[in-house]
């Protein structure tokens, strides 16, 4: 699959070059957010007859993911929140310097901020209000605004944006690699690529193509091929995960990201479940208070904290045979998680956006049409779900494991020490994925 410059092809190169890209992406896309935003504050108050909840929850939601996989971080080439900060940044921005603090714990910012939104959604039940949801967009709105004022180029996107991380942790195991020839780049003395040309900002991203090893910070915004005197960038196709087994530089904070991304994933999983009902009369009964807030949190905390100390106890016992510190194998083979975690999510929203599909046809109809009711919202039957969600788990572990297995080998190969360092990591993957499937064989509650 790798191989081919997708830029080598006259069509492709030329239209990422004109100016028509991503422009064209982004305003349609900007257009339609500011429908979802209307809705969500001035359209029906119940989220079965809203457009935006419909288009934010349905549709946009459960197939992001699919797109990391396809495009990479394509998606915050157009993101609404992306054009806003470079609006703002246009005609208020200082254009600062990022704070030494953000370039530092950034990536812990972002793995706050996920846990914490998915925490509210489940405690304020933002998914399932219309004006819950519109709250949470305006809330992020107002980051993005106030980072675009001050600081340059787009410091929300790579330093704060909760979608920005789990972006880039996916965009890892995409099928999309934008580089360049490294030779090429040390000799180039004017950097267009990073500085920008003319009218042509530079990378928004803080990144250079060509010293350039991961796709977690590039969003194809097409600006180094725009800028580049020599050619020298290229954008290939290659196996999906490959990245993943090569990373020079590992970092315990995008591992600690993808294990508890497994996590978020469970809890979707089962607060959607009927067995949710009976983990929450069951820690009732234990603390002794019936308030959701508290039984709720509780819960989190520990399908939170499971899947991590699950991770450090097997990068431990993975230690006792490869001589490593349980740190530096969580940090080392937290990465073999990510395949297995978009798979996860990939066939939990694809019961959203299966069986409540037509949901995003009907709101939209009701807007022109005032108490319109459709049919069914699903576009196939449980059982076809049922059969994809399971493949899905099914290519993620194979991949994970194989991820695992690239990644015991380039560090434990040379001392023999390559299977006893994967076994415990594959048992780990293997038991993860049997959970995943069993979730998945239980009936699951509709958000429209």
């Amino acid at each position: 699959m790798d191989g081919r410059n997708l830029l080598g092809m006259t069509p492709v190169k030329s239209f990422i070059k004109s100016r028509l890209f991503p422009g064209i992406f982004q305003w349609p896309t900007a257009f339609v957010f500011a429908v979802v935003i209307y809705q969500l504050f001035y359209g029906p108050s119940s989220a079965h007859d809203n457009f935006g909840t419909a288009m934010t929850w349905v549709l946009w939601w459960p197939i992001i993911p699919l797109v990391f996989l396809l495009l990479g971080r394509f998606w915050c080439a157009i993101c609404p929140f992306a054009t806003l900060s470079d609006i703002v940044q246009k005609w208020v921005g200082n254009h600062r310097p990022v704070p030494v603090f953000l370039k530092k714990y950034g990536i812990w910012i972002i793995d706050a901020m996920f846990i914490l939104i998915t925490w509210a959604d489940h405690i304020f039940g933002i998914v399932e209000s219309p004006l819950g949801s519109g709250v949470l967009l305006l809330i992020i709105i107002t980051g993005v605004v106030i980072s675009g004022a001050f600081f340059e180029r787009r410091t929300w996107c790579r330093y704060l944006c909760f979608l920005g991380g789990l972006s880039g942790n996916y965009s890892r195991a995409g099928v999309l690699e934008l580089r360049a020839d490294s030779e090429k780049c040390k000799k180039c003395k004017d950097k267009f690529c990073y500085k920008g040309k003319g009218d042509i900002a530079g990378c928004p991203m803080f990144e250079m193509p060509g010293v350039m090893d991961s796709s977690a910070k590039c969003n194809l915004c097409g600006n180094c091929v725009k800028t580049c005197p020599n050619d020298s960038v290229t954008l290939k196709a290659r196996i999906p995960s490959k990245e993943l087994w090569f990373i020079s530089k590992p970092k315990i904070e995008e591992s600690f990201l993808a294990i508890i991304i497994m996590g978020i994933v469970f809890v979707q999983n089962i607060t959607m479940l009927e067995i949710w009902k009976d983990a929450q009369r069951f820690i009732e009964g234990i603390t002794g208070t019936s308030n959701y807030s508290v039984t709720f949190t509780i819960t989190f905390l520990i399908a939170m904290a499971v899947p991590v100390l699950a991770l450090y106890l097997t990068s431990w016992l993975a230690g006792v045979n490869n001589k490593k510190t349980a740190i530096f194998n969580f940090t080392k083979f937290g990465y073999a998680l990510i395949p297995l975690d978009l798979a996860g999510h990939l066939a939990h929203n694809l019961f959203h956006l299966l069986a409540e599909g037509k949901s995003v046809l009907y709101t939209g109809i009701v807007m022109f049409i005032p108490g319109y009711e459709g049919g069914s919202a699903a576009l196939v039957s449980d059982g076809t779900i049922q059969i994809l969600q399971f493949a899905l788990i099914g290519l993620g572990l194979i991949a994970s494991i194989f991820t695992a297995y690239k990644i015991s080998k380039n560090n434990f190969g040379k001392n023999n020490k390559n299977f006893a360092s994967l076994a415990p990591y594959a048992v780990l993957l293997v038991i993860l994925a049997v959970f995943n499937i069993y979730l998945f064989t239980l009936p699951m509650s509709m958000r429209m």
